[in-house]
């Protein structure tokens, strides 16, 4: 609930209004049983206990990098069904990569996390409990968020967006839009749509290819809205926000890190506002793709920075525990089968 919505709720129980600021605050720093609310009286929290519930994200199992201090977590939902989330150190701060599906329908080739397709969407608290889960079990404070795990986010748009406006509530977490970056694969419509409510989030786009025809053998959506169709629906956010958005491009060995990939790639970008995130891509067992080795990134990044495209190449975190969404899922589903 909104604070409004639970403000609404609260009333309804006889309860004075300020009741629902202190529940969405409890709620919100990751509290995931009414009896521990201990500013109100036992009979609201036995009316909360018997008519309402919390969504819990309970670790499955914890991963602990040996090269740096990423966690990474397979989170068991209420109805039994598994998701991922990672936590990362940088110099700014903790940062969460959080899911926002139970896998995933895009059905990206180079990607885990749609290995069993889509069994269904999180709820807006379901999202927000990856990150309240993550601070309590670490005594840390959560200052970034992506939404880059399993699922897209944009075909989860309502509880998408009403995360965003949970997360960023001054009385919650309190995490600003502005450190908060939402993935697509590009489905047009709702990048149109997340424009005009002109959160000041950063867009990531998976861009992966510069040649449609290319782009549709590893991305299924592109047959829907080809590169065309989704660099103009970014110009379009661009303009509508004047957020600069951030492409993503994983690095496929003899698959999109060509010199001709990288002159196409910075043809279609120039004048943009935009940046390039060079990703050398992680190895999936169902697949035979294989990253870029480290000599072709670099002729890709030295490429486009050439041509002026703001390029950078992200730092690998956690990759002794396969840090990337879906393949622990993917091996418990595997182990049970």
């Amino acid at each position: 609930m909104t604070p409004a919505e639970l403000e609404a709720f609260i009333k309804e129980l006889g309860e004075p209004a300020f009741r629902a600021r202190q529940i969405f605050s409890w709620v919100q720093n990751g509290c995931t049983d009414f009896s521990e609310m201990t500013n109100l009286s036992k009979t609201l929290r036995e009316k909360l206990r018997d008519t309402c519930y919390i969504a819990v994200a309970e670790i499955e199992k914890r991963l602990s990098s040996n090269l740096d201090e990423t966690v990474k977590y397979l989170y068991r939902l209420h109805d039994g069904e598994l998701i991922e989330s990672v936590l990362m150190k940088y110099h700014h701060g903790y940062t969460v990569c959080a899911s926002t599906q139970v896998g995933c329908r895009m059905g990206c080739k180079f990607c885990a996390s749609g290995l069993f397709g889509l069994r269904r969407n999180l709820t807006a608290s379901e999202i927000l409990a990856q990150i309240t889960a993550a601070q309590k079990g670490n005594g840390i404070r959560v200052s970034n968020v992506v939404l880059m795990g399993m699922g897209e986010p944009l075909d989860n748009f309502d509880n998408t967006v009403r995360f965003l406006e949970l997360v960023s509530n001054e009385n919650g977490l309190n995490i600003g839009l502005r450190h908060i970056s939402v993935s697509t694969s590009g489905l047009v419509p709702r990048i149109l749509e997340l424009s005009t409510l002109h959160f000041p989030v950063t867009l990531s786009v998976s861009l992966h290819n510069p040649f449609s025809d290319e782009r549709s053998k590893i991305m299924p959506v592109n047959n829907k809205y080809d590169v065309s169709e989704l660099l103009a629906a970014c110009r379009e956010y661009i303009k509508n926000t004047g957020r600069r958005i951030s492409f993503e491009y994983a690095l496929i060995d003899h698959v999109n890190d060509s010199m001709r990939h990288a002159d196409e790639l910075a043809r279609l970008l120039k004048g943009m506002l935009c940046h390039v995130n060079l990703i050398p891509a992680n190895p999936v067992v169902e697949n035979d793709f294989k990253r870029s080795d480290v000599g072709r990134v670099s002729r890709f990044q030295e490429r486009l920075l050439k041509h002026g495209i703001n390029t950078t190449v992200r730092r690998t975190l956690g990759a002794d525990i396969n840090a990337s969404c879906g393949q622990l899922r993917r091996e418990q589903k595997n182990s049970i089968v």
